[in-house]
Formats: C-alpha cells, structure tokens, sequence
C-alpha cells in the first residue's frame, strides 16, 4: 500500500530541521518501508516548513511505528504529521 506523509514543522524551527537533516535523509532512504518520493514542503519565499513524502508499507501501522525513529521526529519538529492511504494512479511505478 502507498502512504503519502505529511509533516508540519513548528514554527520557528528551521534550526531543528536543518540540524537534523542529514539524519532524517538516512534514515528515510532505509528501513523496512519504501521511500518513493521525498521533499520539503516549501513557503511563497521556498523557506522549509514541513516535509512531504510517500512510502510503500505493508501497512499504515508498520509505517506509524517505523516513522517514531525519524530524527525529526525524535527532535520534536513536527508541530503535526498526517498519514493518508494513497492510490497512486498516474506514474505509480507499477503502471504501464
């Protein structure tokens, strides 16, 4: 199943990001989850204010307790994170 993740930084927190980014690039690239698309979520002024991913898991369950590692979450940058299921229709890497 695909999953798309949405988190939303608190404000004021781009140190936390940037402190963490090499990390949370690391980690997302590995584990028992498929990262297929990853990026910040960007301002009008393209300032980092969240981040927006989809993976492919098993299930919305293994996904929630993979993504408890994330070091942006372990440091508390997201003010909130938003899991939906995802039917990926158009470029979905198994459409022909």
């Amino acid at each position: 199943m695909y999953f798309v993740v949405r988190g939303f930084d608190r404000p004021g927190s781009l140190d936390v990001r940037m402190a963490n980014r090499e990390a949370h690039l690391a980690f997302v690239k590995g584990g028992p989850v498929r990262l297929h698309i990853a990026g910040p979520l960007t301002d009008g002024e393209g300032q980092m204010r969240g981040s927006l991913l989809i993976f492919e898991a098993d299930s919305e369950a293994q996904l929630r307790d993979w993504l408890t590692g994330d070091p942006y979450q372990k440091a508390g940058l997201f003010e909130r994170v938003e899991i939906d299921a995802f039917k990926w229709v158009v470029g979905a890497p198994d459409s022909k």
